[in-house]
């Protein structure tokens, strides 16, 4: 079976575990054709470097050829291209961005439709069921090959009637989450008749999170919080609990890794809540950066306030060290207290007491609840397992 990947922009530093997924879907035999709607930004990553090689870019055809692709595919086909055409203009409305959206949706799926008359495969597969799923969705509708999608919240469950979640479930061969959480979602925006598409396959980690023993955690008081600096990851709160700290006399340090729209709020907020000696804002860091500040860490943090599940969550459990993270979406399906703390969301004060737990926690209870965390993410989140688990949903519904 051969299957093309489809997201919106890929690679990318936050969707590592898209590349693990395809990974081990090739491990398994199945050869993968990568595309993204939009081509990468800036990458960090060697891996994600290499991926983007490998990776077609849907809108570095140009505007004159996707609509090019269209208009042949009105000719070719015109039942199915008004078919289509329909479905990408009704939920549009009637503003000129939004008819242009819609319009640049429909000439992206017929290129892609005519990419795969040249290069055949047997399923699309979108990660996010965002504009990948309704790029899938008119594919299949202009004669493209079934498709499924992989929704991982929390943006698709903001807006799942803008986003017609119900109506690309239902024209789905089968539809994917990556919690129990996030299939509980899907069932409530979806129709009953569809549930039977609804699947759990979570995302994971590969062999160079859990192929290695852990260093041990240090005792130092060294916290790390990796993150997009967006409203979604509750990071101004991070700095609210660490101001608390100080204010409690406590010694620590804490180091953010990421970039985003909140990186002049969050450093503002630093200067004026006299934490510069504390925390560090490191800006954005590549794969093997996480790794090492993971790995000089004793916990890892995310007072998150929407999330789906952080493959980050699964990164630092692999690595031995507890987390603090919001009692949110599918999170709890994996931390607890037996490998950290889940806090309550939207409470400075909770991310200050249980980074105050782990300060006085003793070493062997933090070397304890990182033995159960990687245990944990190997028996639930180990991408090659998972992505076969994928493979054999994708080929029973394809002999259904």
């Amino acid at each position: 079976m051969r299957i093309a990947y489809l997201c919106n922009r890929y690679p990318a530093v936050s969707h590592s575990f898209v590349r693990r997924e395809i990974a081990g879907v090739e491990a398994a035999g199945h050869p993968v054709d990568r595309y993204t709607v939009r081509a990468p930004g800036t990458l960090l990553d060697e891996d994600d470097r290499a991926e983007a090689g490998r990776t077609t870019a849907i809108l570095a055809a140009g505007t004159i050829r996707l609509m090019g692709a269209l208009l042949a595919a009105a000719v070719r086909s015109p039942r199915r291209t008004a078919s289509a055409a329909w479905l990408a203009l009704r939920g549009a409305g009637w503003s000129p961005a939004a008819l242009v959206r819609s319009m640049a949706y429909l000439g992206e799926a017929a290129w892609l439709v005519r990419r795969f008359r040249a290069h055949p495969v047997d399923h699309l597969h979108a990660h996010f069921g965002t504009n990948p799923a309704t790029v899938a969705r008119l594919a299949r509708r202009l004669g493209g090959p079934p498709y499924s999608f992989t929704a991982h919240g929390p943006d698709e469950f903001d807006r799942p009637e803008a986003l017609d979640l119900k109506g690309k479930v239902a024209d789905s061969r089968l539809t994917i989450a990556i919690s129990s959480f996030g299939r509980s979602q899907l069932m409530r925006w979806s129709d009953p008749t569809d549930w039977t598409k609804l699947a759990v396959v979570r995302c994971g980690v590969d062999a160079r999170f859990l192929g290695e023993t852990p260093i041990p955690a240090p005792s130092a008081p060294r916290f790390v919080a990796v993150a997009r600096l967006n409203a979604q990851k509750g990071l101004p709160l991070l700095i609210e609990a660490a101001a608390l700290l100080k204010a409690r006399g406590r010694e620590f340090r804490l180091d953010i890794a990421g970039d985003g729209e909140l990186r002049g709020a969050l450093d503002r907020r630093i200067a004026e809540a006299e934490l510069t000696g504390s925390v560090r804002m490191l800006g954005p860091v590549d794969g093997a950066g996480v790794r090492r500040l993971i790995e000089e860490a004793r916990v890892f943090v995310l007072p998150s306030f929407a999330e789906g599940l952080p493959v980050v969550l699964m990164e630092s459990l692999a690595l031995g060290r507890p987390v603090i993270a919001s009692a949110i979406a599918g999170t709890p399906e994996l931390i607890d207290a037996g490998c950290g703390w889940l806090i309550p969301p939207g409470s400075a004060e909770a991310v200050a007491d249980a980074m105050e737990a782990a300060i006085d926690a003793s070493d062997e209870t933090i070397a304890v609840m990182g033995r159960e965390g990687r245990r944990r993410v190997a028996e639930r989140h180990n991408s090659s397992r998972n992505a076969r688990t994928l493979v054999d949903l994708i080929t029973r519904q394809l002999a259904c």
